[in-house]
């Protein structure tokens, strides 16, 4: 049997009112799944004083009210947070259609040929399996979802488009994301969703949470 590293978190304050837990440098998939974890075990344990946790790819970040309760103590009350992704309630699946191409994918030849697909073959293979979303941020509702197979790797573009709408499907170093607002983007636009996955009159304004999973579909 394959033994899992317990990765233990780095706490690293933010200001006077936050505290970052950190639990890698950069994107890794069991470091991604111990922050998620992390974070919906705080939301179903709250510390009091915490008044807002956010999830990122490998960190967390944990605001308080310092009248409340202080750096050290809230460090402490940190450490005892169960991490482990097999204790959070099992994730929800989100099947979204995707129409492909036309104007709303402008980049989806350019991809499908830098891959050395045609575009059907592309697309089946971008749709074909189920991916767990990582994180949602950057932007309000932008949605990080991954990993696709190796070899659907693809650079992002040397070019940055200055905005693109919301419901934009972007594609790049083996990752999807969905854009939920105008957003600037380096990464290729394959398609469009009639998903917006951002509500500010909704309570929680955002419908995918990090920790779910997503399947794609062809829009009809």
């Amino acid at each position: 049997m394959d033994s899992v590293i317990e990765i233990v978190p780095t706490l690293m304050p933010l200001g006077d009112s936050g505290v970052l837990v950190r639990f890698a440098d950069r994107l890794d998939l069991q470091a991604n799944a111990a922050a998620i974890a992390f974070a919906r075990n705080l939301e179903s344990s709250p510390i009091p004083g915490v008044v807002e946790i956010v999830p990122n790819l490998v960190s967390v970040l944990v605001r308080y009210d310092p009248r409340r309760i202080g750096f050290a103590g809230l460090c402490g009350e940190l450490r005892l947070i169960d991490r482990d992704i097999e204790n959070t309630e099992p994730p929800t699946n989100h099947r979204i259609e995707i129409a492909y191409g036309g104007e709303d994918g402008p980049d989806l030849e350019a991809v499908a040929a830098e891959l050395g697909l045609t575009v059907p073959a592309f697309i089946a293979a971008h749709a074909a399996e189920r991916l767990d979303i990582l994180a949602v941020g950057f932007a309000p509702g932008f949605v990080y979802c991954g990993m696709h197979a190796d070899d659907l790797l693809v650079p992002r573009r040397e070019t940055v488009r200055r905005s693109v709408p919301p419901g934009s499907i972007l594609f790049a170093a083996r990752q999807t994301a969905i854009a939920a607002t105008p957003v600037p983007t380096g990464w290729a636009v394959i398609g469009r969703t009639s998903l917006i996955n951002f509500d500010p009159a909704a309570f929680p304004p955002t419908r995918l949470r990090a920790g779910d999973t997503i399947t794609f579909e062809t829009a009809p």
